[in-house]
């Protein structure tokens, strides 16, 4: 496997190359230090199955040089890699078409775990960003109070059982949005995280666990 580093610090590079090389020494890693270099690299002879971009090196200008590599090379997975976790960064670049936000600050194992989740064709969201966003949320349709303490429905934010909700009411992401006026990405990732702590693979699976859990629609 091919994977494309691109950062405009030596010692991030080599630091994440490092790591991967010891965890996956099959794994070929191509390095670059601005965008121009990247894009040359998967314009080139030598196939690509991912490809790293830091957000803040020369030549991105902000996320045009993620539009443009996905543009140019659909087929390849790209990801974002930077030492902010504003919301609004990972949002943004999620809606720009990155498979993935890695913080700089994330561990070695969760790297790792992250790039085999966006080579398997997933979506990979820091953990932070599945938290409740802050938002004026409602509480969604549920006593709280009658579930037991380890029922999994307790574990979502206040945000996420709003979305539950609706999604227990055959709304759409786009329609979800609209209701609680914020972007289809951020119901997205509210998706994500309900998914996860439920352990359904999908909306309708989401639904029946919710049901089964003592959620009322």
């Amino acid at each position: 496997m091919n994977i494309l580093l691109a950062d405009d610090h030596d010692l991030v590079r080599d630091g994440i190359t490092s790591f991967l090389k010891t965890a996956a020494p099959e794994v070929e890693i191509a390095q670059a230090k601005d965008f121009a270099e990247a894009l040359s690299i998967v314009d080139g002879d030598t196939p690509v199955e991912l490809t790293i971009l830091d957000l803040n090196m020369p030549g991105m200008n902000g996320l045009s040089g993620l539009t443009v590599m996905r543009q140019k090379h659909p087929e390849i997975p790209v990801v974002i890699l930077s030492g902010s976790v504003k919301r609004s960064d990972v949002l943004n670049a999620l809606e720009h078409g990155a498979s993935g936000y890695l913080p700089k600050t994330l561990s070695g194992k969760s790297l790792i775990n992250a790039l085999r989740l966006i080579l398997s064709g997933e979506k990979y969201i820091p953990s932070a960003l599945l938290e409740d966003d802050g938002s004026n949320s409602r509480p969604g349709e549920i006593d709280l109070d009658g579930l037991a303490p380890d029922n999994p429905l307790r574990q979502l934010t206040n945000r996420e059982r709003e979305v539950l909700a609706l999604l227990t009411k055959g709304l759409s992401n786009k329609e979800i949005a609209k209701q609680l006026t914020v972007r289809e990405i951020t119901v997205k990732v509210h998706l994500t995280g309900i998914f996860k702590k439920l352990g359904a693979a999908n909306r309708t699976q989401a639904v029946k666990i919710a049901m089964q859990l003592g959620w009322e629609a």
